[in-house]
This record gives C-alpha cells, structure tokens and sequence, in this order.
C-alpha cells in the first residue's frame, strides 16, 4: 500500500452492472481513488475509464503494477478465479463481486491465492449494509425474537439478460444470482451453516434455457429451517428492480425486514403518472467504503471468502437438489 496516501484502486471489468456503483463509490471517497481500469471488452473499458477520469489498461499486468494497492473485480462469474489470482499473486487486495465464484473448487483456489500472498479478499454482499438489516441483526443477538425457529426469504428481481442467462459464464441462472445474496445474510444472523437443501428450479416466466425461478429449502446445523425465493420474477415495469426480504420466527416473536422497502411516491401531474423513487441506503457505497478501511486499517474484511464459499454452497446444492430431486446434504 501507498504509505499513508489514499487506497489506489483498480476496476478488473465492467461485465457486471455493480461495476459502475463500485467505481462511483471508489470517486466519492476521500480515503481512495481510481487508478485505472482492466477490461477485455476495449470498447466497454474505455468507455468506463472516460466516464470516471481514469486510464484504461488494454492488458491486465498493466494494471497490477505497483501504482495500484487493490482491485474490484467485476467480470462474468466464470472469470472471477482468473482475475482474482492475478490480483493476488501482483500483492494486490481483492474485493469480488458475488457469487464469488461459479465452482467450490475456484473459490477455494481463490482464497488459497489471497492468503499464500498476504492479500485480503472480500465478497461484495453490500445488503448487510443496509439500514434494517443492521438493525435487525442487533435486534436478534439481543435476543428481542428469543430462540429464532425459522426464516423465510425473498430475492426477487428483474432478469438482467445479456451474460448471466449464460450457464458457462454466470454458474447458473436466477437461483445463481439471487440465492447467495440471502444465504449469506441467513448465515449471518444465525451464526450457523447451511447442513442440507431441498430446491425446485424451472423456468417458467421467460420459458428460456436458463432457469428464472425456483424455491429453497434449508436446513441449518443449530435446528432452524429457512425457506428462499430466488426468482427472476419482476418485469420492466415494476417500480422497483428487486426485492431482499427476511421475516424471521421466534419463540417471543417475529421480524419483518425489507431491505429496499425505502421509497417515496411521486405524483407528477405533467408527466400524469405516479411513479416510486428510492431513497434507499446507498450499499455499494458503504460496501466499497468497508473494503478501504479494512485496507487503510489492516483488519479482516467484514464479508470473507469463506463468507462468499458457503453462500455458493447452498446455490450449487439447490441445482443439485433439483436434477435430483432429492435433498442434498452440504460437505465440508
């Protein structure tokens, strides 16, 4: 790292469309800044390096060079492994875009490569971020819900075509991109892991390839069970992208938590329309904003690899499960 100066950061890829609210955030800080960009779509790097005043690298050893302290990696799933490695070999620390891999097998080369190299690797699952969530994980280690029985969840979004209705590329379709997101905040607050999942997958909204739905049963090693939507199942015109939501059981009661549930209504009588605006907690913002301290600070990162390992586990165990149709028991 460059002494006491700010975080020198580097974009490896603007594939994913987190990218750009990466690079956004990395701008805004005081404690960062951008120092160049890695594509191998030119055309798209060099695009995003104008928009953000930096330069463009057309080859990936041009930007691990010792000019620059971390990356963000944000290519199609399957490339996570090959940037991240090269990341960490160069003595660069690494914050991955989820899932933080498409196979046990990459993931797991990913976190020998960050620890055999004295890096750190953070996944970016920015939703623990967000106000309520926060606040509803105080809420259970105070023990307001008593003994947590049971969690259903939601992750329902919008299906954001291009790459990620490519198996090879994504992993998977809808349960790939969306399970991970809530597995992780699951594990979270109940500070326990995913022992057995029972999943049914299809594609019933687009009638596609790629699977755009599906339903998750899971069962935890401290007895609680949860159960997931991870769909593809919002159109173009719903007001909102997505949805995260948890409503967690307990012996003294139960928690609603809707993570994006922070809107106003806006009526515009020109426009004779009634539309939602967000005013939601800017997550990748806090999420980048996590990673520069823990490498300012020299701390662990909040969010793991391991974190990002078991999150996938669940998600391949739910594709398992339903080729199988039988429940699938997670080994470690």
């Amino acid at each position: 790292m460059s002494g006491t100066g700010p975080v020198r950061i580097g974009m490896l890829s603007f594939a994913h469309m987190h990218g750009a609210s990466y690079a956004a955030a990395v701008a805004r800080l005081e404690g960062a800044v951008l120092a160049g960009v890695y594509d191998r779509d030119k055309a798209r790097g060099r695009t995003m390096a104008q928009r953000f005043h930096t330069d463009f690298c057309h080859k990936l050893e041009l930007l691990l060079g010792p000019e620059v302290d971390a990356v963000i990696v944000c290519s199609e799933n399957a490339r996570h492994r090959e940037l991240t490695v090269a990341a960490a070999e160069a003595g660069k620390h690494v914050l991955c875009e989820k899932p933080i891999a498409t196979t046990v097998e990459d993931a797991a080369a990913m976190m020998h490569a960050c620890q055999a190299n004295g890096v750190k690797l953070q996944v970016a699952f920015p939703c623990r971020f967000l106000t309520a969530v926060v606040r509803a994980k105080q809420m259970v280690e105070e023990g307001k819900l008593g003994r947590i029985l049971a969690v259903k969840g939601t992750n329902r979004g919008t299906m954001p075509g291009g790459w990620f209705t490519d198996k090879r590329l994504a992993g998977g379709g809808a349960v790939m991109d969306h399970t991970v997101h809530v597995a992780d905040l699951m594990r979270w607050f109940l500070g326990a892991e995913v022992t057995e999942v029972y999943a049914e997958v299809g594609s019933m909204i687009y009638g596609d390839e790629f699977d755009d739905c599906g339903t998750l049963t899971l069962t935890f090693d401290n007895g609680v069970f949860a159960t997931l939507d991870p769909s593809w199942s919002r159109n173009r015109a719903y007001p909102t992208w997505g949805d995260v939501t948890m409503t967690i059981s307990g012996t003294e009661g139960v928690l609603c938590v809707d993570a994006f549930d922070q809107k106003v209504m806006v009526y515009a009588a020109e426009e004779h329309v009634a539309r939602e605006v967000s005013v939601a907690d800017d997550m990748d913002f806090f999420l980048v904003s996590d990673f520069v301290e823990c490498i300012a600070g020299d701390r662990e990162p909040t969010i793991t690899g391991r974190d990002g390992l078991e999150a996938l586990r669940v998600a391949l165990a739910a594709y398992e499960s339903a080729e199988t149709h039988r429940p699938v028991k997670i080994a470690r």
